[in-house]
C-alpha cells in the first residue's frame, strides 16, 4: 500500500515527532510512503531510497501554523496525480492547504485521512483555550469532507461533534510511543548536576505552557539544594523566564535539546515529570516521560488528565497551578516511595494504551476500512 503522508518536518514540534514516528512505523511495515511537506527546497527531497520527499512552496512556517505559497495547491495536486498513492493522510499543520486537501483529493479520487492535532481546553477556562475553541469552529465543517479523521481522546471526540463532526467521521488513536527506546535504564545526570531530586519539564517555553507557574512555585517553596529542576525546550518567554530564575534557585536550562538519546537520558535521570500546560492535545514529552518510568504532574489541560487518570499520575486543574505545585512538590521530594509507584503506573498505562506498536495498528486498520469503502463504492456504480 503507497501512503501520501502530508505533514511537517520542522520546525520541531509534536506534529514533527508525529510524523516521523509514524512513517517510520509504517516504513518498517513495508508500506510505500511519500512524504510531502514546506521546504524552501525547489526539487524534490530524498529523504531515504524508501521515502520519496516532495517539497511544497511556503511564506513563513512556525510551531504552531504555516502559510503557504499560492502555487503550493498546485504543486501539491500535481505531486499527488503524480504519486498515484493509494491513501493521503494529513496532519494537519494548520494551513490554508488542509482547507483545499479533500477538494483536490475528490478531484484526483483519492482517499483522505487527517490527523487533527491542535491543542484544546474542553472546559474553556481561559483565554488561550479561546482562541483554541475558534480553530477547532473553524475546522469542524471541513473535517465532514475527511474519509477518516484521527484524533487523540475522547474529549476531543465531544468536542467535535460538539461542533457538527458525525461521530462515524472520528478514530480515536491516541498518540503512541517506542516503549523499547522510551524505557527506564540508567543515567548519570543526577550525579553531574548533584542533584538528589531531579524534577524536569520539557517543552516550549510559551504562554500556553504556563511554565512560569512552575518556576513560581519553585521558587516560593525553596526545595534545598539537593532537589534541581531542568527545563528543557525553547520559546519566546525562555530569555525573561531564565534571568528571572535561575541557578540560585538551584533551576537548570538546557534550551532545545534536538538529540533524542540526549532526552532519553534526561528523562530517564528524572524523578518527576511536570507538565503545567493551560491547553494541550495529548502531550507526546509527557507520554515518552511516563513510558520512561517517571512519576508525572500535568494538567487536565487537553487530553493530558486522561492518559493520567485512575492513578497512573497527578492531575492538576489549570486554574491555580501555583499553588496546588507548592503542595505537591515538597511531597515530591521528601517521599521516594510515592515516585517510584507512580513512574511504575506511568509505565505500565503507556505499555497498555499508548504503545506506537498498537497505534500504527489502529492507523492501519482506518486505511483498510477507508480503502474498502472507496471499493465498495466504485465496484457499487459499475454497470
Amino acid at each position: 500500500m503507497h501512503i501520501a503522508w502530508l505533514g511537517k518536518k520542522s520546525p520541531f514540534c509534536g506534529n514533527v515527532t508525529y510524523g516521523r514516528e509514524i512513517t517510520n512505523a509504517l516504513l518498517d511495515r513495508d508500506y510505500q510512503v511519500s512524504f510531502l511537506h514546506f521546504s524552501q527546497e525547489e526539487t524534490d527531497l530524498t529523504h531515504s531510497p524508501d521515502c520519496k520527499e516532495v517539497a511544497l512552496p511556503f511564506l513563513y512556517k512556525s510551531q504552531i501554523y504555516t502559510i503557504p505559497t499560492l502555487k503550493s495547491s498546485k504543486v501539491l495536486m500535481d505531486a499527488l496525480a503524480k504519486l498515484k498513492p493509494d491513501v493521503v493522510h494529513g496532519s494537519l499543520t494548520l494551513s490554508t492547504l488542509d482547507f483545499q486537501l479533500p477538494e483536490i483529493c475528490q478531484a484526483l479520487k483519492l482517499p483522505l485521512i487527517a490527523t487533527f492535532h491542535p491543542p484544546f481546553d474542553s472546559k474553556l477556562r481561559n483565554l488561550k483555550s479561546s482562541t483554541q475553541f475558534l480553530t477547532y469552529q473553524l475546522y469542524a465543517p471541513f473535517l465532514a469532507h475527511y474519509d477518516k479523521v484521527i484524533i487523540f481522546s475522547r474529549l476531543q471526540q465531544e468536542l467535535l461533534m460538539k461542533l457538527g463532526v458525525d461521530k462515524h467521521k472520528l478514530a480515536i488513536i491516541p498518540n503512541g510511543v517506542d516503549t523499547v527506546k522510551y524505557s527506564p535504564g540508567i543515567s548519570y545526570l543526577k550525579s553531574h548536576i548533584k542533584a538528589k531530586r531531579l524534577f524536569v519539564y520539557v517543552g516550549r517555553i510559551a504562554t500556553e505552557k504556563n511554565v512560569e507557574a512552575l518556576l513560581k512555585a519553585w521558587k516560593q517553596v525553596d526545595m534545598g539544594n539537593y532537589s534541581k529542576l531542568l527545563i528543557v525546550g525553547d520559546g519566546p518567554l525562555k530569555p525573561s523566564l531564565e534571568a528571572l530564575y535561575g541557578r540560585k534557585n538551584n533551576i537548570y536550562w538546557s534550551g532545545f535539546v534536538a538529540d533524542e538519546q540526549k532526552r532519553i537520558d534526561i528523562l530517564r535521570a528524572a524523578d518527576v515529570f511536570i507538565l503545567p500546560s493551560l491547553v494541550e492535545g495529548l502531550s507526546l514529552s509527557l507520554l515518552e516521560a511516563m513510558a520512561c518510568g517517571v512519576a508525572c504532574i500535568a494538567t487536565d489541560a487537553g487530553a493530558d488528565g486522561e492518559v493520567l487518570e485512575n492513578g497512573a499520575g497527578v492531575v492538576l486543574d489549570t486554574q491555580g497551578v501555583t499553588t496546588q505545585l507548592k503542595t505537591l512538590l515538597p511531597l515530591f521530594r521528601d517521599h521516594s516511595e510515592i515516585t517510584q509507584l507512580l513512574g511504575h503506573k506511568a509505565r505500565q498505562r503507556v505499555l497498555d494504551k499508548y504503545s506506537l506498536t498498537n497505534n500504527v495498528s489502529q492507523v492501519e486498520k482506518v486505511y483498510e476500512e477507508v480503502l474498502g469503502r472507496a471499493n465498495f463504492s466504485v465496484v457499487s456504480h459499475l454497470p
